[in-house]
């Protein structure tokens, strides 16, 4: 019986309107987008038939990849978001594999136990897509509160069904804590989970998501969040409930302000590989 064939694209764009260059800008002396291409090798080496690359548009970030072994591949640039890049890179390279893991340029804190666990959930768990999320303590919680006053857009939470599949997604804190004193009272744990920016689905469903038209709520105006796509459609989102083994993290670098968040943590914790 063959091995499944797993893939990890990793979008990278130059031009991104909040924070310009991300993938190159440096985090204590090394590249965003080499952290991230460390992580999904690290995968790799754990995963049979298991291979990755950058997807980028960005002649810039293609010459930096080739210059340091990275793998990585030119897409379009009218890709409007991470999966549709994502589908790009797999007609260009001419492969079809059974999973393809999502792991954006921008996420250099994402842990491989975390991918590793999408992995694991795809093979006993039936699903359109999979991805994580970590259930915040209420001190989490109140960092999250805490930050979202500098950076309201920054870090994206999700409500589940009894059996985690995802019933929405926001840029906002959901659900809605509105007794504060009684909830912290009655719940040992805050009853938020923090979504990380992370995807993995068939080739079949990356497909279906491209055909489909853009959502109302993944509008840059409204919630931004592509995962919207796959909810509005029908598709049933596995949330896969995990953790950072005791790090804090950043689930994506978006501003100046995550990127010192980012080396504060490297600074506190030690690398993540």
């Amino acid at each position: 019986m063959n091995e499944k064939k797993i893939f990890i694209a990793i979008p990278a764009r130059y031009g991104s309107s909040r924070l310009q260059g991300k993938p190159l800008l440096k985090i204590r002396g090394t590249e965003m987008i080499r952290r991230v291409a460390a992580i999904a090798e690290n995968v790799c080496t754990n995963n049979l038939q298991c291979s990755y690359s950058v997807a980028t548009d960005d002649d810039r970030i293609m010459q930096f990849c080739c210059e340091h072994g990275i793998n990585a591949a030119m897409t379009s640039k009218d890709c409007r978001n991470g999966a549709e890049r994502c589908c790009d890179l797999m007609t260009r390279l001419n492969i079809k594999p059974d999973l393809v893991i999502n792991l954006q340029g921008d996420n250099p804190l994402c842990p491989p136990w975390v991918i590793q666990s999408l992995i694991d959930e795809w093979r006993v768990t039936e699903a359109d897509v999979y991805t994580p999320a970590t259930a915040l303590s209420w001190d989490e919680y109140d960092r999250l509160a805490e930050s979202k006053r500098e950076t309201p857009f920054s870090g994206t939470t999700v409500i589940t069904d009894k059996n985690g599949f995802a019933l929405a997604f926001s840029k906002n804190i959901i659900p809605a804590i509105r007794k504060p004193d009684k909830a912290r009272e009655l719940l040992t744990a805050s009853p938020v989970m923090r979504h990380i920016g992370l995807y993995a689905y068939s080739y079949d469903t990356l497909v279906k998501y491209v055909e489909y038209d853009e959502s109302p709520l993944e509008k840059d105006f409204i919630e931004g969040l592509e995962q919207m796509r796959f909810l509005y459609n029908g598709l049933r989102i596995k949330t896969v409930l995990t953790d950072f083994r005791g790090r804090e993290t950043c689930s994506g670098v978006d501003s100046l302000q995550d990127l010192k968040r980012v080396e504060e943590i490297i600074d506190k914790f030690g690398e993540l590989l």
